[in-house]
């Protein structure tokens, strides 16, 4: 009894564990540019000079760059950026990755890298023009 009871049990755990596996996608990393993001101020105010009212206020001001990658998929080529702009993992270019949509988030996977799945923002998306879609291809006849 004990033993139909272990098996009932591991044949759950077993369904649930591949209830988890999601539909992924695949496509190409192509490229990873530095784009503008946003910028960050430092203000140069002092203890002394708020007190004081005698601080000039000098302010830094940079631009902060962001990692965008181009991921070419079957039909659509995809602009992403990680949603951890502070400790962005860098993705090998030239490799598959396999992606899955999830709400309004772009999560991917390289499997040549360390097969974790992160979440980027997606910038844009355009439909790639070096396919045929079917009705250009009618067209032309």
């Amino acid at each position: 009894m004990k033993v139909a009871k272990l098996a009932v049990l591991c044949l759950c755990i077993a369904g649930v564990a591949a209830a988890k596996e999601h539909d992924y996608q695949k496509g190409t990393l192509l490229r990873m540019d530095s784009s503008s993001c946003g910028s960050q101020e430092k203000g140069g105010k002092s203890v002394a000079g708020e007190i004081l009212g005698t601080d000039s206020q000098s302010r830094k001001t940079k631009d902060l760059l962001c990692q965008e990658y181009v991921l070419q998929s079957d039909h659509v080529v995809y602009r992403i950026r990680p949603t951890d702009e502070k400790h962005p993992a860098l993705l090998p270019i030239g490799e598959v990755a396999e992606y899955r949509i999830h709400k309004d988030k772009l999560m991917l996977r390289v499997l040549e890298g360390d097969g974790k799945e992160r979440e980027y923002i997606v910038v844009s998306m355009t439909p790639r023009q070096d396919k045929d879609t079917p009705t250009q291809s009618a067209s032309k006849n």
